[in-house]
């Protein structure tokens, strides 16, 4: 019995050039998602969850179109076989209030590579309580009351 197993393609360099892409999509390179992400690619954050190309291009069309100079900073990249875990900071201004007044969520992501250096899963993980909720008006005050009275 052979118990050897064929170890998993290195995906640094995909991670790198999707990095890249990150910190550099603008509206028109939207639709360079293809060059990176398999066509059944599944997308997942705090607000979505959906699988394939057009619907993964349509979240970062939304970005540009809700928010001021969205961008994205890769702070730490660890790639091992097919897996890939980013950390990043997402800067951007709101364009309904808080105008000309930088902000910043803190994240990471949890990436799957194909064979073919595509990515399959794309996973965002930050918390949209203290990142974003209490950030907004209304919404903002009663995010901060509950999580002063729970530290309590």
């Amino acid at each position: 019995m052979n118990t050897q197993t064929t170890p998993a393609t290195d995906c640094s360099a995909a991670a790198t050039r999707l990095a890249c892409y990150f910190e550099t999509i603008n509206p028109q390179s939207v639709a360079d998602v293809v060059d990176h992400y398999a066509a059944s690619a599944r997308f997942k954050d705090p607000f979505n969850d959906v699988t394939g190309i057009a619907a993964i291009q349509h979240i970062f069309t939304h970005m540009f179109e809700a928010l001021e100079q969205p961008h994205f900073v890769v702070t730490t990249q660890v790639v091992q076989g097919q897996q890939c875990f980013m950390t990043w900071e997402f800067r951007f201004g709101f364009k309904n209030f808080k105008k000309g007044e930088p902000q910043i969520i803190l994240g990471a992501t949890h990436l799957v590579f194909s064979d073919a250096e595509l990515v399959t899963l794309h996973r965002d993980y930050w918390d949209a309580a203290e990142e974003l909720y209490e950030k907004l008006p209304l919404v903002g005050g009663l995010m901060r009351w509950l999580k002063s009275r729970a530290n309590q």
